[in-house]
């Protein structure tokens, strides 16, 4: 996690929407050995940067701007402060909602439009001023209001680091990508379940097993995961709730253990947290425990902790999980009005 160089107090970074009232980014310290969160500074220089990411050497913090016109924008991390590391760059997409750093470019999911963009990244860690390239999506749903188009939700690298995989709400598939030339360049699209809507795809320490969190209908598709040829295999569905929802549920973040022994969701609605032992090409729902606030928009472990970004409660919690079992107990919360996501370095 990015240090402040004096004292070695360790950071998260909090996204927010500004047009529903949150405070854009922010930063917080976190207390070793409790997790818990202490907010420290906030940016509110770019509208809605609902989602982060942080550079491997966490010098450099990037966000979308989830608007209808879509950006991306670097920041300078020094200490407690997030400086501006040049202007907001326009991805040429609507309602980016998603970003990953992938072969020296950032990489966004533009939900609106169904697509992704790449914008080279300089060694500095700035943003080149314009995007090298654009992949657009095609394909629908038959979920009539939400699946009349494509809308790209995710895109993050595989662990071999060879491909980056694109995660599609609208067309219910993944596809598995490379950069040629600068530019998003499909190499295989893998159908998901029609209807199921996927929205996040996490993978196992393995590298060979990955999970996709679906959100029109209330499951975690296990799959198997093959680095050599970039091949996704869906291998069963499995729900994310011990019965019925009684309302609304719309899952969103996933979380895998970094020993691989268990993987964690958030639903929406229901508004809690659902603890998966991992099996063999499975997994088994062992508990759910609710989140501590309202529609969980996003999830994150780190360092034996979750932290879950509730956006409608306006706060951020976080648990202590248990070794043994991996479920989750409630240890605090912060106010962070229309929280959107937390990342760690």
């Amino acid at each position: 996690m990015a240090q402040d160089g004096s004292a070695g107090r360790r950071r998260a970074f909090i996204g927010s929407f500004t047009a529903a009232g949150g405070p854009g980014l922010v930063t917080a310290e976190v207390a070793p050995g409790t997790g818990a969160l202490t907010l420290v500074f906030a940016v509110q220089d770019v509208p809605d940067p609902s989602y982060l990411a942080l550079s491997p050497d966490g010098h450099t913090l990037y966000a979308v701007s989830e608007t209808a016109e879509g950006a991306v924008a670097a920041y300078r991390v020094t200490g407690e402060r997030l400086a501006p590391a040049g202007p907001p760059v326009p991805v040429a997409g609507s309602g980016p909602t998603h970003l990953s750093l992938y072969d020296g470019h950032v990489l966004t999911a533009n939900y609106g439009c169904g697509s992704v963009t790449a914008v080279p990244v300089r060694p500095d860690g700035t943003l080149a001023g314009a995007p090298s390239g654009r992949l657009q999506h095609t394909g629908s749903g038959p979920h009539d209001r939400r699946q009349r188009g494509p809308h790209a939700h995710q895109v993050r690298p595989d662990p071999s680091g060879r491909w980056a995989v694109s995660v599609d709400l609208g067309t219910d598939s993944v596809r598995v990508c490379t950069l040629a030339d600068g530019s998003p360049a499909v190499h295989r699209e893998i159908a998901l379940r029609p209807g199921s809507g996927p929205r996040h795809l996490a993978f196992h320490p393995d590298g060979e097993h990955a999970y996709v969190v679906n959100e029109l209908t209330p499951t975690v598709t296990v799959c198997r995961w093959d680095a050599a040829s970039g091949f996704l295999k869906p291998l069963t569905e499995v729900p994310v709730l011990p019965g019925a929802p009684a309302g609304d549920a719309y899952p969103s973040g996933i979380a895998v253990s970094p020993d691989g022994r268990f993987v964690w969701t958030a639903t929406r609605g229901e508004d809690v947290l659902s603890v998966f032992a991992v099996e063999a090409d499975g997994l088994r729902l062992t508990a759910t425990v609710p989140c501590g606030g309202h529609w969980p928009r996003a999830l994150a472990e780190h360092d034996g902790f979750l932290y879950a970004a509730n956006e409608r409660s306006g706060d951020v919690t976080w648990f202590a999980v248990d070794r043994t079992t991996g479920v989750p107990r409630y240890d605090g919360s912060v106010r962070v009005p229309a929280a959107s996501c937390v990342v760690f370095g």
